[in-house]
C-alpha cells in the first residue's frame, strides 16, 4: 500500500508499507508529473528518438546503438541483486500504470506528435541513467585532445581550461563547530545542460514496514527509483560532483576489424572502452543501501558498489562526522593503456568539527593523478573555501549566499592584458551589472580576432577523420575551446610567453577598439539569460528567458560561451542546502518546476531559482496534500 502527497509545489511525498510499493508509487507519479519527459528518456535509451524528431535524431540514435545503451542496460540489470532487480521492476510496472492514466490528449507533446507513451522495461531505468551519462565522461575532451595535437603537435597545451572540461557541480561541507546548530551542513548544485522538464526531480520516499523503514528527500534523475547522488535521510546527508575520472578511453582501430569484447566501435577508425560496457554494471545495487543509510560509514559502503559516472562524494551525519571519497569504478592501466583491474583505494579523507570539505571538479592533488588527466580550473573551489574561511555560525542562508556568489576570478588575468580598461569592473558578472557586460563584450571580441590566427586555421576546418558528426561539433569548435582557454592563454602571455608567438596584448587592445566601436548591452543580464532547451525544438515550452547573474567559472555557475553565446544554456540544474541538525531548515530549488505539465507547477520554481532562493523543504506529513489516485 502506498500513499502520495504533494507539497505547496508540487514535490511528491511517497509514504508506503513496503519498498515495491514505494518503488511502485514513485514510478507511478514521476510517469504522471513527467509523461513527455518519460517517454523522451525512454526513446533515448532505446536509439529511437528519430522516430519523434526524424533528421534530428539520428546523431543520437547512432550514437546509442554505437555505444550499446540498451545492451548495456540489459546487462547491468541481470548484474543486480535480486532485491535490486524486484525494486527496478515494481518501479517499472508503476511507470506503466501512471502512464495508463495519463490522457495522452493532455499532454501537449504527446498530443502535438500524435503518439501514446511507450510501455517500460525493468532495464529502461538503467538505459535512461546511462544515455543521460554516455556524453558526460571523457569522450568529447579525447576527441578534441586528438585534434588538438593533430593540428598544434605539443602546443595543444596551450588551449587548455586546465581540463578542458565544462561538466561540473559545486559541493561542501562543514563540521558541527562551525555551525549555528552544531550540526554540519552540507551545500551545492550540480551543473548541467539547462532542460524543460529538468533532469532532476525533487522527492521524498518514506518506507513504514517496521522491519525496513526510512524516510529520504532528495533529488532523483527522472526515470530511476530512489535517489541517487543528493540526499538527506534524517541521520544522515551526502552530495556528489564529478570526479573528472578516466573511465571511457578512446582508441584507434582499423576499418572492418572485429573489436575485441571490452570495445565499442565509436567510428571506422575509433572505438570506446568505458567501465559499465566492461563490466556489464552501473552500481544500481547502491539504491536501496542509500535509503536505508543511517551513518556516514553506511552511505560510504553503499557507494562501493556504484560504477559510473566516477563522483567526489560528500557524506556528514549527526554524530558530527564528515567524509570525503572518490566513488566509482577507476580503471588501472599499464604502461601501453591497457586495463588491468580497478582502483582499490578511494582515497578517503576526513574532516574534524571546525574544518571543511569542497570538491568543485578541480584538481585536488595525488588522489587526482591516480584517477584522471582533465579537470577544471580551480576557481570555483578556491572562491567556494575563500568565502567559508574564518566562518562560524554557518546557516542554511550562508550556504545560499555561497550558491549565487558571482565572483569571476578568471577575469582578472584577462584584464591584465588591457590595463587600465577595466578598473570600473569588480569581477562580480551581476545580472545589473554594466561592467560585467562591457567585459563580456570585450572577451568574446577577443576570441573572434585569435579565430582568425593562422595558426588555428587546421582547427577552423579540420580534416575528414576530425569529423565526428553533429553530437560533437560544439565541443570541438574552435571559438568554444578559445573561449574556455582564454586565462590560460592570458597567463602565458603575462608570463612573457607569447602562446603560438601571438601577440595577445596587440589582439586585447584590438578588441577593446572593436567593442568600443559597436552597441555594448546596458548590462549583463540583457544578453546573459536562462534558455532551458526542450527536446523537441519547435515546441513552445512556455519559458520565459529570465535575466541570470553567473558566469562559467562564477561559484554561480551559468556558463556563456565568448563569441558564440552569451545565454545560460548550462548551468546550476539544483540547489540545496542539507542541514544535519533539522531537514526542514535547509532548502533546496530546480529551474522551473516539479511538474512537467503546463499548469500550476510547470515553472513555479523558475523566479526563486533566477533570484536564488531555496524553498523549504517540507516533512510535517499534516502540512502536505494527499493526492488522490
Amino acid at each position: 500500500m502506498a500513499r502520495i502527497y504533494k507539497d505547496a509545489y508540487g514535490v511528491p511525498h511517497v509514504r508506503a508499507s513496503s519498498v515495491l510499493d514505494l518503488a511502485r508509487a514513485q514510478g507511478e507519479v514521476t510517469a504522471r508529473d513527467r509523461t513527455w519527459q518519460m517517454e523522451w528518456l525512454r526513446l533515448r535509451g532505446l536509439g529511437e528518438t528519430a522516430s519523434v524528431v526524424a533528421d534530428a535524431g539520428e546523431a543520437w540514435d547512432d550514437l546509442a546503438r554505437r555505444m550499446r545503451v540498451a545492451r548495456t542496460a540489459q546487462r547491468a540489470l541481470a548484474s543486480c541483486s535480486p532485491e535490486t532487480r524486484a525494486f527496478l521492476t515494481a518501479y517499472a510496472d508503476g511507470v506503466n500504470a501512471g502512464l495508463d492514466s495519463v490522457d495522452a490528449e493532455q499532454v501537449p507533446e504527446l498530443r502535438t506528435l500524435g503518439i501514446p507513451a511507450g510501455a517500460w522495461q525493468p532495464w529502461t531505468p538503467l538505459a535512461t541513467f546511462l544515455a543521460q551519462h554516455v556524453l558526460f565522461g571523457t569522450i568529447g575532451t579525447r576527441l578534441w585532445e586528438r585534434l588538438a595535437r593533430s593540428v598544434l603537435g605539443d602546443d595543444a597545451r596551450h588551449l587548455r581550461h586546465e581540463g578542458p572540461l565544462t561538466s561540473g557541480s559545486n559541493a561542501w561541507a562543514v563540521g558541527g563547530a562551525r555551525t549555528a546548530s552544531g550540526m554540519p551542513l552540507i551545500g551545492g548544485d550540480p551543473h548541467r545542460n539547462l532542460e524543460q522538464p529538468g533532469v532532476y526531480q525533487q522527492v521524498r520516499l518514506a518506507c513504514e514496514d517496521p522491519d525496513d523503514s526510512f524516510d529520504v528527500v532528495g533529488f532523483s534523475f527522472v526515470g530511476v527509483p530512489g535517489v541517487q547522488h543528493f540526499a538527506h535521510a534524517g541521520e544522515v546527508a551526502w552530495a556528489i560532483t564529478n570526479a573528472a575520472a578516466d573511465y571511457q578511453d578512446v582508441v584507434d582501430v582499423r576499418p572492418g576489424d572485429a573489436l575485441s569484447d571490452d570495445l565499442l566501435r565509436l567510428s571506422d577508425t575509433l572505438a570506446v572502452r568505458t567501465t559499465s560496457w566492461v563490466l556489464g554494471d552501473l552500481g544500481f545495487d547502491a539504491l536501496l543501501p542509500l535509503l536505508r543509510a543511517r551513518s556516514v560509514h553506511d552511505v560510504d559502503r553503499a557507494f562501493d558498489a556504484w560504477v559510473e559516472p566516477v563522483n567526489n562524494l560528500l557524506i556528514a551525519d549527526r554524530s558530527g562526522a564528515v567524509r570525503y571519497r572518490i566513488a566509482g569504478k577507476v580503471p588501472v592501466r599499464d604502461a601501453s593503456g591497457g586495463w588491468q583491474g580497478w582502483l582499490a583505494d578511494p582515497h578517503r579523507v576526513d574532516a574534524g568539527p571546525d574544518e571543511e570539505l569542497v570538491t568543485a571538479n578541480e584538481r585536488r592533488g595525488p588522489e587526482s593523478e591516480r584517477i584522471g588527466s582533465s579537470f577544471a580550473p580551480p576557481y570555483r573551489a578556491e572562491r567556494i573555501r575563500e568565502l567559508l574561511a574564518g566562518r562560524s555560525g554557518l546557516t542554511t542562508a550562508d550556504f545560499s549566499e555561497i550558491h549565487n556568489d558571482t565572483l569571476l576570478k578568471s577575469a582578472s588575468v584577462l584584464t591584465e592584458l588591457v590595463p587600465g580598461a577595466f578598473d570600473e569592473f569588480d569581477g562580480f558578472m551581476a545580472a545589473d551589472s554594466a561592467a560585467a557586460a562591457r567585459f563580456a563584450a570585450w572577451r568574446s571580441a577577443l576570441v573572434r580576432r585569435l579565430v582568425d590566427e593562422p595558426v588555428f586555421a587546421g582547427l577552423v576546418d579540420p580534416s575528414p577523420e576530425h569529423d565526428h558528426g553533429p553530437l560533437f561539433t560544439a565541443v570541438l569548435g574552435l571559438e568554444y575551446r578559445l573561449g574556455l582557454a582564454l586565462a590560460t592563454l592570458a597567463s602565458e602571455a603575462l608570463a612573457g610567453r607569447p602562446p603560438y608567438g601571438i601577440d595577445l596584448f596587440a589582439h586585447a587592445k584590438a578588441a577593446l577598439a572593436d567593442v568600443e566601436a559597436g552597441e555594448i548591452p546596458a548590462t549583463w543580464g540583457d544578453t546573459h539569460v536562462a534558455q532551458p532547451v526542450h527536446a523537441l525544438v519547435d515546441f513552445d515550452a512556455g519559458i520565459p528567458s529570465l535575466p541570470v547573474s553567473g558566469d562559467q567559472d562564477t561559484v554561480r555557475t551559468m556558463g556563456s560561451y565568448p563569441a558564440i553565446s552569451d545565454a545560460a544554456t548550462r548551468g546550476s540544474v539544483a540547489r540545496y542546502v542539507w542541514d544535519l541538525a533539522d531537514r526542514q531548515a535547509g532548502g533546496w530549488v530546480v529551474p522551473t518546476g516539479a511538474s512537467g505539465l503546463p499548469g500550476a507547477h510547470y515553472v513555479d520554481q523558475l523566479e526563486p531559482w533566477v533570484e536564488g532562493r531555496l524553498l523549504p523543504i517540507v516533512t510535517d506529513w499534516e502540512l502536505l496534500t494527499e493526492e488522490s489516485r
